[in-house]
């Protein structure tokens, strides 16, 4: 499964045109030509059996041999909003987020936030989000939205079924997620920045119907916190 190459736009004819950084990689790295043949995926949820045709300098042409449906996904819909951390631990939260089978991730601008993403750095992650994605072989890609405002946030997921915020001195975690929750559902979770949600931020998503959930005794990382709560939440499909 690791010689995965994501092609873009999505695949609809017997040919492609691969270029950019998969290009290269096949070019340049793996040395392909004539013949060569690869697993092609464009996040429809299908793989894609191809042969290389023809090569030039920096893009090459495939064959498409065949096409098949191979749904890695977990069984419920996972919509996560976090308080990003700084620097490289984006992208190693991006990374395991997406091997875990989250749907969305949903930077969220808070009052204790300590980073806020550019569009630069948000085109980074979601590059990280393809190289993930060919590792693990998710067929589907993560989406990364545009960083949202906490209240925008909580009124965007008011259609979940389950809505859970990360919070210390809540409900524990193993009573919210052991059985409550149905295979098939959406759930939209929350983990807060550094220093924590504030008062008025928690009084809020309560008020809107959030259930605050605690995480245990010690105070984890956001990226920790982040990737505990979405192993819990996807734990039921098992």
């Amino acid at each position: 499964m690791t010689d995965r190459y994501f092609a873009w736009p999505p695949i609809a004819a017997d040919t492609v045109r691969l270029t950019g950084p998969e290009a290269h990689h096949l070019l340049h790295v793996m040395r392909a030509r004539a013949g060569h043949e690869v697993t092609l995926f464009d996040g429809s949820g299908a793989e894609f059996d191809a042969v290389v045709a023809a090569t030039r300098r920096s893009e090459l042409t495939l064959e498409i041999r065949r096409r098949r449906v191979v749904d890695r996904e977990l069984s419920r819909t996972i919509t996560l909003g976090v308080a990003l951390p700084k620097g490289d631990r984006q992208k190693w939260l991006v990374e395991k987020l997406t091997e875990l089978g989250v749907a969305e991730l949903v930077p969220l601008a808070t009052q204790r936030g300590v980073a806020q993403p550019t569009d630069k750095s948000l085109e980074r992650l979601r590059r990280s989000v393809v190289e993930a994605s060919k590792q693990c072989g998710r067929n589907r890609l993560m989406q990364i939205a545009q960083p949202q405002a906490w209240n925008d946030w909580i009124a965007s997921v008011s259609d979940a079924v389950d809505r859970y915020v990360a919070h210390p001195g809540g409900v524990p975690a193993a009573e919210f997620f052991h059985g409550n929750t149905s295979r098939t559902a959406t759930i939209a979770l929350a983990v807060g920045p550094e220093g924590g949600l504030t008062d008025e931020e928690i009084e809020l998503a309560v008020a809107q119907g959030l259930q605050t959930i605690d995480l245990g005794q010690r105070i984890l990382r956001v990226e920790t916190a982040a990737i505990t709560l979405a192993v819990l939440g996807g734990n039921l499909e098992s």
